[in-house]
């Protein structure tokens, strides 16, 4: 069993770090393989945030007294080094969010009920999240725009010339996952990025299971809308980015209304204030704010390149281990540069639940079910299938828990 990424990255140090990872469930060390639904959280992060709640808990960009600036500076500079992780021009660029889910919702309605209607094109892809696909979808029904979608070949890859004949002048809007949630796929988005710019389309990449383990340069792509959540990326739960190229986020109307993004209000109408807290009403999440920079400094530290060769040699070791197993069936593309640190699969005779419950009994968190894919599981002709996604803490001794898990089940149901 090579360990050559583990030791390069010191894991054992880093797992020492999150104290969840020495937890028991039915008597046995947990093995944590859910990390593309959310990942653990460090303890620079843990304690970064309540470092703000104990010491300079307050609101900000409404008081004049010393917590409150505080907390201002604190919650602005989150926005620069965000901006300064993901080579954005600036803070004006970066809005925080909810999640990813929400950072589509914004553009969608901000920028999409606004602009398209009928004889107006959406393309987006099979394999897309529901947090796209749906949300792209209504918008295409309540504005009379078609929705059209870029074929997934048999190997788990976009196929690009599909996409060539989906994106064409009638394309106002090009929406595309980053890396699939399902199949790990890492997909080509600056070439995505460039047909549909070729064809005056805007073009808007989820990010989601990209940022946190591998390096992004928003500026290198090209994307005018790109987004992210804090909560894959080691940071905490609540709060998520939308990057947007600052003259289109200056031409959208706000997606929500109320306190701090507004700059004048009178009886009849109000002017909004600038980015990126115009599409950032009412009290934001500080402290989340707080937990999310530490975060961005906790994986810089570590070096996103070495996270990013950690993840493929683990889905490299956990796609082998799996199918050497004969009666497995594997999603997504064989090991190599253009897949992410997860694989999904199934196990012949036993159905996904029943394969994590039993994973459950062993210590192993592992995730089960469609992953917001509904339509990319109907066309792999399955219902529901079982995921094992890795982070930096991740270890191929965890992986051979999973395995020995799966013998189990085997036993088991046969």
């Amino acid at each position: 069993m090579s360990q050559q990424n583990v030791g390069a990255l010191e894991v054992e140090r880093i797992r020492d770090q999150f104290p969840i990872l020495e937890r028991e469930v039915n008597g046995q060390r947990v093995v944590y393989l859910d990390n593309a639904a959310t990942t653990q959280t460090p303890d620079a992060v843990v304690d970064a945030m309540s470092d703000y709640y104990r010491n300079y808990n307050s609101n900000v960009h409404r008081g004049i007294h010393h917590l409150s600036q505080e907390a201002s500076i604190a919650y602005e500079d989150a926005h620069d080094r965000v901006a300064e992780f993901i080579n954005a021009d600036g803070r004006e660029e970066v809005v925080f969010t909810k999640n990813t889910t929400e950072a589509e919702n914004l553009v969608a309605y901000s920028w999409g009920l606004n602009e398209l209607g009928p004889g107006d094109r959406i393309v987006l892809t099979e394999m897309e999240h529901h947090a796209s696909l749906v949300t792209w979808q209504q918008i295409g029904k309540r504005t009379g725009a078609d929705v059209e979608y870029v074929r997934v070949t048999d190997e788990g890859r976009l196929d690009m010339d599909h996409a060539r004949e989906l994106i064409t002048d009638d394309t106002a809007m090009v929406s595309a996952v980053h890396v699939s949630n399902t199949l790990g796929t890492v997909n080509p988005v600056s070439e995505l990025v460039e047909i549909a710019h070729d064809h005056d389309a805007l073009a808007f990449i989820d990010g989601a299971q990209a940022v946190p383990n591998r390096p992004v340069d928003v500026k290198a792509i090209d994307a005018d809308f790109y987004a992210f959540s804090g909560h894959k990326m080691a940071g905490p739960t609540g709060i998520g980015v939308l990057y947007g190229k600052e003259h289109l986020l200056e031409e959208m109307e706000p997606y929500l209304y109320g306190g701090d993004m507004i700059t004048k209000v009178t009886f009849e109408d109000a002017t909004w204030n600038e980015l990126p807290w115009k599409f950032e009403a009412g009290t934001p999440q500080i402290a989340e704010a707080v937990g999310l920079r530490a975060a961005v400094d906790w994986l810089e530290e570590i070096g996103m390149d070495r996270i990013r060769a950690h993840e493929e040699e683990l889905a490299r070791y956990a796609y082998e281990q799996l199918a050497a197993e004969g009666d497995v069936e594997i999603y997504g593309p064989e090991p190599g540069p253009d897949r992410g640190g997860l694989v999904s699969f199934n196990l012949e005779g036993v159905h996904a639940h029943d394969l994590a419950s039993i994973m459950n009994d062993h210590a192993v968190a592992i995730r089960a079910g469609d992953h917001c894919t509904q339509p990319l599981h109907d066309k792999l002709g399955v219902a529901a299938s079982a995921r094992a996604s890795f982070y930096v803490y991740n270890t191929e001794a965890e992986i051979d828990a999973l395995v020995e898990a799966i013998d189990d089940a085997r036993q088991l149901f046969s």
